[in-house]
């Protein structure tokens, strides 16, 4: 198979292995851009297209298909932060971000959603975003859309997602599939650790490259560590050069200039340049409102074989208890599947000794469901902070507060329900303290009971937003509509930072349309052409 990749490579793209350097360098471009996931992906494609010099800083490495070979040994450390162990301040949340070229966009698991309806009319109210609605987005995930192979997904779902099928649909829930942004999938199951076949329309396969074939140049391990600036104005980006493992300094750095800076780091990523930079912030709004989508898993145990690693990971949801109540009320949660591998599902389960092998013995028999929480909308529920270390490197608190708590476990009787009216032998929460349920009667008096607390009850994240919120006014957030910040003139920020709120919904979709727009805007102005017309 043609490894694209490898092709561009040996046909002349600009890359720098930063790890390989033997002396300092400056460089100068007209826009810089930290980050090449879904943010700088995307920014990089456009504003090259529109003919401006790119440099793109990956403080990862650069992998191909030829590199992913489905196994978990080998993805974790190579293509995750901190070898997909990220935790929490207090280390209640497992947290899952990509650190490679492409970013997330090269190990997520393909779903995608729209900003929906009413996450648009909650910004607009509170945060004054009346430029950003569906109306005035519908073209821009359209685009997207179309580049990036967003289709129905027409292949029969996986047992996994079946058993969310079956049981939903035995309790009047409705249920929907997810579009999924891949071209010829051959549905392996393994989307976490890198597409093997190309058939995953990532950043790693889509837009870097076609940055890379316009002149761009790409430098890989290499940490964004410092923004200069004096007055309103960014001058240059320091950077730190890191050794092959991509963690320990290599002693050589790297300056770039530029006309503009585009961070897009990701949500716990940016907001810590920004810190280290010393950015103007005189409300004190950086790294606050950082939202995770908290995710509650279901455990259960069918009579036939699930097999959850194989087929497309997600591919089914149910948004019913999205709409129970307010969005500002008690935290909705919208319903999904995982994938189970080994490595992911014995390190998440619960239990140790004997009690855990037993549960890793019904492996191939199990279902798991999860709910994703909508944080960011009740007056609780304020997210996070991100704060710097005392190495310089982001650390994100996360209290898990009750209106957290009351949410986790209206969504495990859910989850629980269902489970049990597709046929499951027993269901357990993933929870250290929970028995396991034989009936549904038993598991809705027992998770009525369980304490939830952290530690306690298992929760992880694949979706980290906010901590650079969007909105009308310095006073409300740190950028504008357009990814702009307030205070820097010649500095944006485009990736799911600038959420002012989570989603309820899978980011990926939603931070392309957005940084469509915003990065079409700013190659108008650097250019000198005139913004695209998007019918």
């Amino acid at each position: 198979m043609q490894d694209p990749i490898k092709t561009g490579l040996a046909n002349g793209w600009k890359h720098v292995d930063a790890s390989t350097l033997t002396r300092n360098q400056t460089v100068g471009a007209d826009v810089v851009i930290v980050g090449t996931g879904a943010g700088g992906g995307v920014t990089a494609d456009i504003l090259s297209d529109a003919g401006l010099r790119v440099v793109l800083i990956e403080e990862g490495p650069l992998r191909s298909s030829s590199d992913f070979r489905m196994r978990e040994a080998d993805a974790y450390p190579e293509l995750y932060q901190e070898s997909a162990s990220r935790k929490t301040a207090d280390k209640a949340v497992n947290i899952l971000q990509g650190r490679c070229v492409g970013g997330s966009t090269t190990v997520n698991w393909t779903s995608s959603f729209r900003t929906p309806p009413e996450v648009f009319d909650f910004w607009q109210r509170q945060f004054g975003l009346r430029q950003l609605s569906v109306e005035s987005m519908s073209s821009w995930f359209a685009v997207m859309e179309h580049k990036l192979w967003v289709r129905s997904w027409d292949t029969p779902p996986n047992q996994n997602n079946q058993v969310l099928v079956a049981g939903a649909e035995k309790l009047g829930i409705p249920v929907a599939g997810i579009k999924r942004n891949v071209k010829g999938c051959w549905n392996l199951g393994y989307c976490g650790m890198g597409c093997p076949t190309n058939a995953k329309q990532s950043m790693l396969l889509t837009t870097i490259p076609a940055a890379l074939n316009r002149g761009a140049t790409l430098y890989t391990r290499l940490r964004a560590e410092r923004l200069r600036f004096t007055g309103s104005r960014v001058s240059a980006l320091d950077c730190m050069a890191l050794q092959p493992d991509g963690i320990h300094p290599a002693g050589k750095r790297v300056q770039l200039r530029a006309r503009h800076f585009v961070v897009a780091g990701g949500a716990i990523g940016s907001p810590a340049l920004l810190m280290r930079s010393g950015i103007p912030d005189p409300y004190r709004l950086l790294g606050k409102r950082t939202f995770l989508h908290p995710v509650i898993i279901s455990s259960a145990l069918m009579p036939a074989r699930v097999d959850a690693y194989a087929g497309a990971p997600q591919s089914i949801y149910s948004d019913h208890f999205l709409h129970r109540a307010p969005i500002d009320g008690p935290l909705g949660f919208k319903l999904e599947t995982p994938p189970l591998h080994p490595v992911l599902y014995a390190t998440t389960l619960q239990g140790f000794g004997e009690a855990h092998a037993r549960l890793m013995r019904e492996f191939t028999h199990v279902n798991a469901l999860l709910a994703l929480l909508r944080d960011g909308f009740h007056p609780e529920s304020r997210g996070g902070q991100v704060r710097l270390g005392s190495d310089g490197l982001p650390v994100l608190d996360y209290p898990l507060g009750d209106v957290i708590w009351e949410g986790a476990r209206r969504a495990l009787l859910a989850m629980a329900e269902i489970q049990f009216a597709a046929g499951a032998r027993w269901v357990t929460p993933v929870h250290e303290t929970s028995p396991g349920y034989s009936s549904w009667a038993e598991a809705k008096k027992g998770i009525a009971e369980l304490p939830l607390k952290p530690f306690l009850c298992r929760v992880v994240s694949a979706h980290v937003m906010g901590g650079c919120g969007m909105a009308d006014t310095p006073q409300r957030g740190v950028v504008d509509h357009r990814g702009r910040h307030f205070w820097l003139g010649n500095l944006s920020v485009h990736d799911g930072s600038v959420f002012p709120t989570s989603l309820g919904a899978n980011p990926q979709l939603s931070i392309y349309g957005l940084v469509a727009r915003n990065a079409s805007l700013l190659a108008a102005e650097l250019s000198g052409r005139p913004p695209p017309v998007i019918p």
